[in-house]
């Protein structure tokens, strides 16, 4: 019996026993079941694809949807005018100065010829009457400048009178001082003639002896004694006006003291004068009188110069 190659003794398959019950039917074996499972999976993978393909559809719907609603272009919030890119909205943006935008899913219809007519007319339009305003704004400014120009013409030539008047009272005032001083001068010039000849007079009438009248001439009456006219007394100066005449006609006047050297009036008219840098020598007129170089070195009183003098360029000898 333990032999293996000794086959199990055959048992015969059960039938059916009349008088039995029948039992409840087994369970399927493990075949079956990879059977019945093998059955369903098509029909689970059967299910699985058709949720899949609703789910594509679904996506599919979606990305039509967004692509439908994707923007368009680009709206004014303030007028509402479609733009199609950023550039133009840049441009509205400076034109218009409005600043809000937004995006729009409405499409902008292409121009038909009659309507890029119509706004290439309007363009034209509004660059005519730009050029028009611009010339009309150019032709008020030219208007307000000339108006400016006469006006400050007009105010250039007031001061330009007004000034050559003040020039010419102060030509007329120094003028009439140079003709006083000159009459001073010659007034005390002749006094001091007078006083010469009357002190000659009473000199010699002094030292003389009397002239014997001729035979039978009439004897003149004797003479009145002369009265000797008292010498002013001498007025110590501290300062002396001096008055230069240049060679254009114009004058300069300073004053100076009168232990001053005349080197001193001539350093003065070399500084200020306005006739040119001609050599000059200084003279005087009443008396006439040329001042050399020495004299340079002498004080204004001792040239006879106090309290007051007219002093004249002359050309260098």
């Amino acid at each position: 019996m333990d032999d293996p190659d000794i086959d199990e003794p055959y048992q015969p398959p059960q039938g059916h026993v009349l008088g039995k019950k029948e039992e409840s039917v087994a369970a399927p074996t493990g075949q079956e079941t990879g059977a019945q499972e093998g059955a369903e999976t098509p029909m689970e993978t059967g299910g699985a694809a058709e949720t899949a393909t609703e789910e594509s559809e679904t996506a599919a719907e979606g990305e039509g949807e967004e692509k439908e609603q994707e923007a368009k272009c680009l709206v004014c919030d303030e007028c509402g005018k479609k733009l199609r890119t950023e550039n133009d909205v840049q441009m509205h943006a400076v034109r218009s100065g409005h600043q809000s935008f937004s995006e729009s899913t409405e499409e902008i219809k292409p121009l038909t010829e009659e309507e890029k007519q119509e706004q290439l007319r309007k363009v034209q339009e509004r660059l005519k009457q730009r050029r028009h305003e611009k010339e009309e704004q150019e032709k008020k400014e030219a208007i307000e400048k000339e108006k400016m120009r006469r006006k400050q013409g007009k105010e250039l030539v007031s001061i330009k009178a007004q000034h050559d008047y003040e020039q010419s009272k102060k030509l007329v005032a120094e003028r009439k001082r140079e003709k006083m001083e000159e009459r001073i001068a010659k007034q005390r010039v002749k006094e001091q003639i007078e006083r010469d000849r009357l002190e000659r007079a009473a000199k010699f009438g002094k030292a003389g002896t009397p002239v014997a009248p001729l035979p039978g001439a009439a004897q003149a009456p004797p003479a009145p004694p002369q009265v000797e006219a008292a010498p002013e007394p001498k007025k110590d100066y501290e300062q002396t006006r001096i008055q230069v005449r240049l060679f254009n006609g114009t004058a300069l006047t300073q004053s100076f003291k009168v232990q001053e050297e005349l080197a001193a009036v001539r350093l003065f008219v070399e500084l200020n004068r306005t006739d040119g840098d001609q050599p000059f020598q200084l003279m005087t007129t009443f008396p006439r009188k040329v001042f050399t170089e020495e004299d340079m070195h002498k004080p204004l009183n001792l040239l006879g110069l106090v309290p007051s003098a007219v002093l004249v360029l002359t050309k260098l000898q």
